[in-house]
C-alpha cells in the first residue's frame, strides 16, 4: 500500500514539476511581449501597481501597455508560488539530497528573478533587463532538469550500456550546443534591450550586403534613411551584435544536425536520444524561420515573442539531452548513481 502511494506521489510530483516548467515558459513569453511592445515601464512603480497592492489592481485599469506589464507581474507571482510548492514538495518527499537541494536553488532563483524584475523598473537600466532575461532562461533550464530527474525514466538510464569511446563525443557535443544556445539567448536579450527597432532590416543580406558596411559614411546614410521612416538610429555595435546573432544561429544549426546524425549512427537504439535529437533539428529550422520572419515583419511583437519562446524550448531540449547523456556516461565511468529498485536492464547499444 505504501509503495503504491509512493508511486502515485512521485507521479504527481513529476506532473507538478512539468506544470511549473510550462508556467515559466508562458512567463518568458509574457516578458518577451512586454519587451517587444516596449512597455516595460508602463507601470512605473514596484512592488505596487500605481500605488495599489499588485493583486488588488482594478481590472478596469488593465489597458494598453499596462495590461501586458501587469499581467507579466501576476504571472511572475504565480510562478513564484508554484516554485515554493515544488521546493517544499521536493524537500519533504525526496530521499535524494541533491534533488531536494535543487528545489532550494530554484526557490532562490525565482526570488532573484523577481527582485531583478523590480529593479529593472525602479532603476530603469537596460543592463538589468538583459540579466533578468538571462536568469529567466537559466531558471527554466533548472526546472526542466528537476522535472526530468523526478521521472520514472531517469533511474533506468543508469542501466544503459554504451560504448563510451563513441558516446562521450555525443555528450560533449550536446553540452556545447546547449551552452551555445544559452549564449545565443543572451545575445538576443541584449539586442532586444539595446534598441527599439532592429539594427538590420533585411535578411539574409544585411543592409543590402552580405557583410555590412559600418563606416561613418555608410552609417550616416543608413541613419538618414531610418530617420525618414521614424526608426531609431543605429551604431556599429548594434549592427555587429545582430550579425553575431545570425552567425551563432548558423553554427548552432550545423551542430544540431551533426549531433542528430551522430546519435542515429552510434546510439540509434537509444529511443529517447534519437527522438529528442530529431525534434531538435525540426526546432532549429523553425527557429531560423521565425528569426527571418521577425526581421521581415520589422519585429512584430507576436512573431518576436514566438521567436523568444521557441528559443527557450530549444534550451530546454538541450538541457534534457545533456542531462540524459551525463546520466548514462556518469554511471559507466563508475560513479555512484541511484538506479532505483527493480529498474530493468537494457541490451547494450551495438557499435
Amino acid at each position: 500500500m505504501s509503495g503504491t502511494f509512493g508511486r502515485r506521489s512521485g507521479k504527481s510530483l513529476n506532473r507538478f514539476a512539468w506544470l511549473t516548467c510550462v508556467a515559466t515558459l508562458l512567463l518568458i513569453c509574457s516578458g518577451g511581449m512586454v519587451t517587444s511592445k516596449n512597455v516595460g515601464l508602463a507601470v512605473p512603480d514596484w512592488p505596487t501597481t500605481f500605488g495599489y497592492n499588485m493583486f488588488l489592481f482594478p481590472v478596469s485599469k488593465w489597458v494598453g501597455g499596462v495590461l501586458f506589464e501587469h499581467t507579466h507581474r501576476l504571472m511572475g507571482s504565480l510562478v513564484g508560488f508554484l516554485t515554493i510548492i515544488l521546493a517544499v514538495w521536493l524537500w519533504l518527499s525526496e530521499d535524494r539530497r541533491g534533488v531536494s537541494n535543487l528545489g532550494v536553488i530554484a526557490l532562490v532563483g525565482v526570488s532573484l528573478q523577481g527582485i531583478l524584475g523590480g529593479l529593472r523598473v525602479t532603476m530603469v537600466k537596460d543592463q538589468i533587463g538583459i540579466f533578468h532575461a538571462c536568469v529567466a532562461q537559466a531558471f527554466l533550464g533548472l526546472l526542466v532538469f528537476i522535472a526530468l530527474v523526478t521521472t520514472k525514466f531517469w533511474p533506468m538510464l543508469a542501466h544503459r550500456h554504451v560504448d563510451l569511446q563513441r558516446f562521450m563525443p555525443i555528450k560533449a557535443l550536446a553540452v556545447a550546443i546547449t551552452i551555445a544556445i544559452y549564449a545565443q539567448l543572451g545575445l538576443g536579450a541584449t539586442m532586444r534591450h539595446q534598441h527599439r527597432d532592429l539594427a538590420i532590416l533585411d535578411f539574409p543580406t544585411a543592409n543590402g550586403a552580405w557583410i555590412p558596411d559600418t563606416s561613418a559614411a555608410a552609417l550616416a546614410k543608413i541613419n538618414a534613411w531610418r530617420d525618414a521612416r521614424d526608426l531609431s538610429s543605429v551604431d556599429p555595435f548594434q549592427i555587429w551584435l545582430q550579425m553575431a546573432h545570425r552567425f551563432v544561429a548558423l553554427v548552432i544549426a550545423i551542430a544540431i544536425i551533426a549531433f542528430c546524425l551522430r546519435v542515429w549512427r552510434y546510439a540509434r537504439d537509444f529511443n529517447a536520444l534519437r527522438r529528442l535529437s530529431s525534434l531538435w533539428v525540426v526546432l532549429v529550422f523553425c527557429q531560423i524561420a521565425l528569426g527571418a520572419w521577425t526581421i521581415w515583419s520589422n519585429k512584430a511583437a507576436d512573431i518576436a515573442t514566438a521567436h523568444v519562446a521557441l528559443g527557450a524550448v530549444m534550451l530546454s531540449f538541450g538541457v534534457s539531452i545533456s542531462a540524459i547523456c551525463w546520466r548514462i556516461s556518469h554511471r559507466k565511468l563508475g560513479c555512484p548513481a541511484a538506479a532505483g529498485p527493480g529498474a530493468p536492464r537494457s541490451e547494450p547499444i551495438p557499435a
